[in-house]
């Protein structure tokens, strides 16, 4: 049996996975947010597990993650949950993410599982410690503010605390990544071929080889390449704080008129679209923070296409979508802000072949956790569990080994299920 990894760029890389054990039930379930949204998520209960797992991502659908089986056959049910619009993140807010995840907490808490644990793989990862640091905290302590200004209700929430959380392969966040990737040539945001030559990276005189042959960048063009990355997400920033004020205002304007016109402009959409968001120099030059990265990045073996294409980090957003998720200067949902907040149990899985998180960063990222409990393990395998090398275990298969084990050494685990 297989499943498919998707990732962004929308293509699936085939991953072994094996079935589920027997003694599994799978049952659907629609929930309501404490704001009024609806989500749905998949429950995997296994005969005797007290202890559920729960994958989510922000951006996407777990309902089939490869890891699935792999945790029943470690003993503990699962659940898998979406966001209020999964796979579908122009409007993705963090925060109103949070809303989404406590209301599968509350789900499982309310049927009675005896200890819940966050598992999150990539994105997932800064949204699970985003959640349980804003969990632990006092409600009136809790943010009150979306970074674009809209009150936000996660004082009112209930918002159980997990018991531990499990972090795959995770990404510093959809902010820091984006900065890392977007392409500081692009000098005129409305023209997706409009470009700096000095701040190509696409260009042999700036060092890049013919693919897929590596590519080697000068100390002097980096260092003026990732200052130029932090001048373009700072200009976007600027453009979606204005547009953020300018709906605010109308909004304020009709609460005090009550005009027509004022609620039309308060409800028509402000996009952005950020064009050429591959361009990451580690992704064609191994030098960079090596580690057993394959050529290219998550996207696929040709970045140097890919950035031109129509697929892409924050290609399109509302305002408030960006300044929540995509800038690394207002996003709360940085794995390195709320790390600090982390303080369960907590193993921490890195993939040796990773393209989103390398080692000087995921070294950073565990550094950050504030769990006195806390597990680091590097595991052979790429970002979506693709195994490093043909012939060799995926890197889900390689992690399981460590969440069993991990698992059973902490929360009470059902034993191993009968083959019927």
């Amino acid at each position: 049996m297989s499943a498919l990894a998707v990732d962004r760029l929308g293509a699936g890389r085939d991953v072994h996975t094996e079935p589920a054990p027997p003694g599994v039930t799978v049952s659907t379930h629609q929930l309501t947010t404490f704001d009024g949204a609806k989500v749905e998520g998949v429950l995997h209960t296994l005969d005797g597990a007290t202890t559920v797992v729960t994958l989510m991502h922000p951006r996407q659908s777990v309902t089939h993650h490869p890891m699935i089986p792999l945790l029943l056959r470690s003993g503990v049910a699962v659940w898998t949950q979406g966001t209020r619009s999964p796979n579908n993140d122009i409007a993705l807010v963090h925060e109103q993410a949070l809303l989404d995840a406590a209301a599968g907490h509350v789900f499982l808490r309310d049927n009675g599982f005896e200890a819940v644990l966050t598992f999150g793989h990539s994105g997932g990862g800064a949204l699970s410690a985003f959640y349980i640091e804003q969990a632990s905290l006092e409600p009136e302590l809790r943010l009150d503010v979306t970074p674009a200004g809209r009150p936000i209700a996660l004082a009112g929430a209930r918002m159980p605390v997990p018991d531990g959380a499990i972090f795959l392969a995770p990404h510093p966040g959809q902010g820091k990544v984006l900065l890392n990737c977007i392409d500081p040539a692009v000098i005129d945001e409305s023209d997706p071929m409009s470009a700096d030559p000095a701040l190509d990276m696409y260009s042999p005189r700036n060092g890049f080889a013919p693919p897929p042959a590596p590519s080697r960048y000068p100390l002097d063009f980096l260092r003026a390449y990732r200052a130029a990355q932090r001048d373009r997400i700072a200009r976007i920033d600027a453009r979606a704080v204005e547009l953020a004020a300018e709906a605010s205002q109308a909004r304020t304007r009709f609460a005090r008129t009550g005009d027509r016109d004022d609620r039309r402009a308060s409800l028509a959409p402000r996009l952005i679209t950020t064009y050429r968001t591959d361009a990451d120099p580690a992704s064609v030059d191994p030098s960079i923070d090596p580690n057993d990265r394959h050529y290219g990045s998550l996207f696929g073996g040709r970045p140097d296409l890919v950035n031109y294409g129509l697929v892409g980090f924050g290609r399109l957003t509302t305002p408030d979508a960006w300044l929540s998720t995509w800038s690394a200067n207002h996003s709360n949902a940085a794995f390195t802000r709320c790390a600090p907040g982390v303080r369960l149990p907590t193993l921490y899985l890195e993939f040796s072949g990773d393209q989103a998180a390398l080692p000087g960063v995921s070294g950073g990222m565990f550094a950050a956790l504030a769990a006195e409990d806390k597990t680091h393990h590097v595991v052979r395998g790429q970002h979506f569990g693709q195994p490093v090398a043909d012939g060799e275990p995926t890197g889900y298969a390689a992690a399981a080994v460590h969440v069993e084990r991990w698992l059973a050494d902490r929360f009470a685990t059902a034993p191993p299920q009968k083959t019927r």
